[in-house]
């Protein structure tokens, strides 16, 4: 299995739309504004965070559950441009891109340094072969105070390794139930 390079990644971009909408080079500035960085790098790609967030509240004192989990457990926040993530808390969000990822290749997620360095932990799983859809982001708060995220700017880094042979099994095959996921998908048994 080997890691994917830019030219890789443009080639399966441009010519197989494993992702849509695609930024072919590290875009860092939108209409003069200093941005956090998406788009292609050497490496990788750098998706970015759409403007629908669900802030996660104890409004309700409900248990977290993943085999039961109440969606009252959130609140909706769209619209605004960015999202304020309170203290010691976390937000779901989801990619402006939609991905189909071939049946060789796996990726890995990795927050960004920027929202790393501030204190602001980023969770992806890994977009398994033929995985396709919007990505579920999770964004965890781990300072005691408020923290902000930035909808369409670069949140994270897709790493994209190949392997050599194609897998037996892959996730489109075996009905995986986050197939073509659209909106923040919350957790599902």
């Amino acid at each position: 299995m080997a890691i994917k390079s830019d030219k890789w990644i443009r080639r399966m971009a441009e010519q197989h739309g494993m992702i849509e909408p695609f930024a072919p080079d590290l875009v860092r500035e939108v209409d003069g504004k200093k941005i956090v960085s998406y788009g292609t790098s050497s490496y990788g790609y750098d998706i970015r965070c759409a403007d629908e967030f669900r802030v996660f509240t104890n409004i309700n004192s409900t248990i977290v559950d993943p085999k039961a989990f109440d969606p009252q457990s959130f609140v909706e926040v769209s619209g605004k441009g960015f999202c304020v993530i309170p203290p010691n808390s976390f937000a779901l969000a989801r990619t402006v891109e939609y991905f189909r990822i071939p049946r060789s290749v796996l990726t890995v997620c990795l927050g960004k340094s920027t929202y790393a360095r501030c204190g602001i932990i980023v969770n992806v799983t890994p977009f398994e072969p033929e995985w396709e859809g919007y990505v579920t982001l999770e964004f965890s708060n781990t300072t005691p105070l408020p923290a902000k995220i930035y909808a369409g700017e670069g949140c994270a880094q897709v790493l994209f390794f190949e392997s050599d042979e194609v897998c037996e099994t892959s996730y489109k095959d075996r009905g995986g139930k986050y197939q073509g996921q659209i909106g923040v998908t919350l957790p599902k048994i």
